[in-house]
């Protein structure tokens, strides 16, 4: 066997190991996001159009599982209380224990005296449809509305039962993260409520995402060497074997 001819076979192996590697590699990433994002994170399907336009009715969204604690003002919450109908609900937290929360001075809604500008609203509309009276929200509770503020069965449909319409902070399932269904990406930080405390930070979803994607492409990648390889093998071998034109 020729000089040359050893050369290609050694390339040959040492590309065929390395498109293995890629392979179990990418199989590595790709399947490990899906179960990464699995345990963080559950899909829901939104039925109604309290959150619009933020969230429509039929969009599937992605919330990831979180402790209580770690509920803040603005954070879009998926939870489930008894006397709210006992099914999982989307709404918006607007203030927490301790907040004292009214609607509306000069249009907006006020949380501890100071206007939050509610950036999620549709174009137009009112921070409230009716008057909220000064609640005082009590600890460990959280006082819930949607974007629709019309046709939002919210804490202002319950103000008449105890705690004031306030939801128990042990009742939030998850917190939305992404419209994954259409397409709409990332849910946008409610910047408004930043002069009253620290916001919460988004969840590794776009990592996630990340990961499974740079796994899909080594995967991808990996199992097309092989046909690639022996195609352009065959070429060159095709060329050695030409015979020298007559000039």
């Amino acid at each position: 066997m020729s000089r040359t001819g050893r050369t290609e076979e050694g390339r040959g192996r040492l590309g065929s190991t390395l498109s293995g590697l890629a392979v179990a590699l990418g199989c590595v990433l790709f399947l490990g996001g899906f179960v990464w994002g699995a345990i963080l994170y559950k899909p829901y399907t939104v039925p109604t159009d309290s959150m619009s336009p933020t969230i429509v009715a039929g969009d599937r969204v992605l919330a990831q599982r979180v402790d209580d604690a770690d509920i803040r003002r603005g954070d879009v919450v998926i939870f489930k209380m008894k006397s709210w109908g006992d099914m999982p609900m989307v709404k918006r937290v607007v203030a927490v224990g301790g907040d004292t929360v009214a609607c509306c001075t000069e249009g907006r809604l006020t949380v501890n005296g100071k206007q939050i500008q509610e950036s999620y609203l549709a174009k137009g509309q009112a921070a409230e449809w009716k008057k909220i009276p000064t609640i005082t929200v009590p600890q460990g509770r959280l006082f819930l509305l949607g974007d629709e503020r019309v046709g939002s069965l919210d804490s202002t449909a319950h103000l008449t039962e105890a705690f004031s319409g306030t939801v128990a902070r042990s009742a939030v399932d998850a917190r939305v993260d992404a419209v994954a269904w259409p397409m709409n990406g990332m849910l946008d930080r409610p910047t408004g409520f930043k002069t009253l405390g620290p916001l919460s930070s988004p969840g590794p979803l776009r990592l996630i995402l990340g990961v499974i994607v740079v796994g899909a492409v080594l995967v991808l990648g990996g199992a097309a060497y092989g046909p690639i390889a022996k195609r352009a093998g065959k070429k060159r071998s095709t060329v050695r074997a030409e015979p020298a034109g007559v000039r």
